[in-house]
C-alpha cells in the first residue's frame, strides 16, 4: 500500500509552500488508494506550540486534506533513543567534542585553502582517555553519523536518475549535546517503522538524501522511493518563510479566498499543468504526476489568487456549496436556483449575503423613469415565473415603449435591486417574485 507522510514542525503557521507539499502527498497517495500520514516533527520541546499543530490541523482540513492518522514525534522518543543505541554499538554514530566556534574556524581555514568545509572526522581519533579529559572540562558531546563515503543513488520520481557523493558531505550531526534530537534520524525511524513508501518533499532537502539512504540502510531498512519537487518562489525568486506569515494559510483564509483557489495554484504552478479553477480536489488530482513537475523554481503572482477564487466559486456546483449556504441562512427551495443566478457575479462567497438580502429582504429601490417603470408594473407577467419571465416581460416592454438595449434594461436592475450591476436579471426576477417587484417598480420599499 501506498503511505505517504506529511511531516510540518508547529513552530508556526503553514504557508503556501507548505501546502503544495501537502497537497502533492495527499493527491498522489489518494491517485493510489493509499495513506496520508500527518506527523508533527515537534521534538523540539521549546518551540513547539500545541497551537501551531492545532492551526496546522485547521489548515489542512480547511484545503480539503484529512490525514489517514495524526502523530506526534514528541511521543516517540523510546523508538528514537533505541535506535541511536544501535548505531552507536555498530560504530555509526560517534561523539564529538568541538564547540561551534571551533568547527566554525575549521571551517574557515578549509575554505581559505581552498577546501570543501567538511568536517575532518577529527572525533575518531580521540581516546577513551581524550574523551575523558573533555568530559572533565564540561565539555558534552555531539553525535555525528559515520557516512560510508560512497556513491548513493536513487531514481527521483521528479529530478529522474540522481546520485550524491557521500564523501562530500560532513557527517551530520544527529543528537546534540543536550542530548536532543535533529530532524533526521527521528524522520528515518519513524519513515522505517510506518512503512512510509513514497517521501515527497521540496528540493531542499535534495543533499539530505544520500544521509538518510545510508541510515535507512545502517538501521536494517530500505529507503521509500523520493520525489523532490521545486519550491513556491515570489515573482523576484524569494523563498517563503514561515515565520515571515507571508501567503500563510490562515491568512488566506482570513480574506475570503476560496480553498480551491489556494490548491489550484500550490499543486499546478511550476508544473506542466496551466493553473486553472477546479471544483474538487480530485479534479485536482487526475492526471498530475510527479514527472509532469518542473526542474525549475516555481514562481507565482500573488495577485493571481483573487481572480482564481472568484472563478473558481463561478465552477462550484450547487452541491458543494449546500452547507456554507445554509450557514448564513440561505437554504429552502430557492437556495440553489439562488446559487445558480448569482454565482457567475461573485468575488467572494459572502458576496451571496448581499444578494440574498435583495431577494428576500427589503430594499430602497433606485427609480429612473417612473411613466417607464409604471409601464413595467403594468406589463409584470402572471406567475409562476420561470427562467423565461424575464424574456416575455421585457418582449413586450420592448413592444409597447420601443425601448431597447440599456434604455430597456437599466431602469428595471436598479429599481428590482438598487444596484448598477448584478447577475442576470433572468434569474433573479423569479426568485424575487411578482408581489416583491410590483411594489418595487412602484416605489415601495420590498
Amino acid at each position: 500500500m501506498t503511505i505517504v507522510r506529511f511531516a510540518p514542525s508547529p513552530t508556526g503557521r503553514i504557508h503556501l509552500g507548505n501546502a503544495r507539499t501537502a497537497l502533492l502527498n495527499y493527491l498522489f497517495t489518494k491517485a493510489h488508494n493509499g495513506l496520508f500520514l500527518l506527523r508533527f516533527d515537534d521534538t523540539d520541546l521549546e518551540r513547539s506550540k500545541e497551537e501551531y499543530a492545532l492551526d496546522i490541523e485547521v489548515d489542512l482540513a480547511w484545503l480539503g486534506v484529512k490525514p489517514d492518522l495524526v502523530l506526534r514525534q514528541s511521543q516517540r522518543f523510546a523508538l528514537y533513543h533505541e535506535a541511536a543505541e544501535r548505531l552507536r554499538a555498530a560504530g555509526r554514530l560517534y561523539p564529538c567534542y568541538e564547540t561551534a566556534d571551533e568547527l566554525d574556524r575549521k571551517r574557515k581555514r578549509q575554505q581559505a585553502k581552498g577546501q570543501p568545509p567538511v568536517y575532518d572526522r577529527a572525533a575518531l581519533a580521540l581516546t577513551p582517555d581524550d574523551r575523558a579529559a573533555l568530559e572533565a572540562q564540561g565539555r558534552k558531546p555531539h553525535w555525528r553519523f559515520l557516512l560510508e563515503h560512497r556513491t548513493v543513488h536513487w531514481n527521483d520520481l521528479v529530478r529522474g536518475e540522481s546520485h550524491i557523493d557521500s564523501a562530500s558531505l560532513s557527517d551530520p550531526v544527529l543528537l546534540r549535546e543536550d542530548g536532543s534530537y535533529l530532524y533526521t534520524l527521528p524522520s528515518v525511524v519513524d519513515d522505517l517503522d510506518q512503512k512510509i513508501t513514497h517521501v515527497i518533499r521540496g528540493e531542499d532537502h535534495v543533499t539530505n538524501t544520500a544521509v538518510q539512504i545510508e541510515l535507512f540502510e545502517a538501521l536494517g531498512g530500505t529507503a521509500p522511493v523520493f520525489a523532490h519537487h521545486n519550491l513556491l518562489v515570489s515573482e523576484s525568486g524569494e523563498g517563503l518563510s514561515k515565520r515571515s506569515g507571508a501567503l500563510s494559510i490562515g491568512g488566506l483564509r482570513d480574506q475570503d479566498i476560496e480553498s480551491l483557489a489556494v490548491a489550484a495554484l500550490a499543486v499546478l504552478t511550476g508544473t506542466s499543468h496551466a493553473v486553472h479553477a477546479v471544483t474538487s480536489l480530485e479534479e485536482l488530482g487526475k492526471d498530475l504526476e510527479p514527472s509532469h513537475i518542473s526542474r525549475t523554481p516555481a514562481k507565482f503572482d500573488p495577485a493571481e489568487l483573487a481572480g482564481l477564487s472568484a472563478r473558481t466559486l463561478h465552477a462550484l456546483p450547487f452541491e458543494t456549496v449546500r452547507d456554507r449556504l445554509a450557514a448564513h441562512d440561505i437554504l429552502g427551495y430557492k437556495a440553489e436556483a439562488f446559487w445558480l443566478a448569482v454565482r457567475g457575479n461573485l468575488s467572494t462567497f459572502l458576496d451571496v449575503v448581499t444578494w440574498w438580502r435583495i431577494i428576500e429582504g427589503e430594499i430602497e429601490p433606485v427609480r429612473e423613469d417612473l411613466d417607464y417603470l409604471e409601464e413595467a408594473g403594468r406589463a409584470l407577467p402572471e406567475e409562476p415565473w420561470d427562467e423565461n419571465a424575464w424574456a416575455a416581460w421585457t418582449e413586450v416592454l420592448k413592444s409597447r415603449t420601443g425601448r431597447k438595449g440599456r434604455a430597456l434594461f437599466h431602469p428595471l436592475r436598479l429599481a428590482l435591486t438598487g444596484r448598477e450591476q448584478g447577475p442576470e436579471l433572468a434569474g433573479l426576477l423569479p426568485l424575487i417574485g411578482k408581489l416583491k417587484a410590483s411594489a418595487r417598480l412602484s416605489g415601495r420599499a420590498a
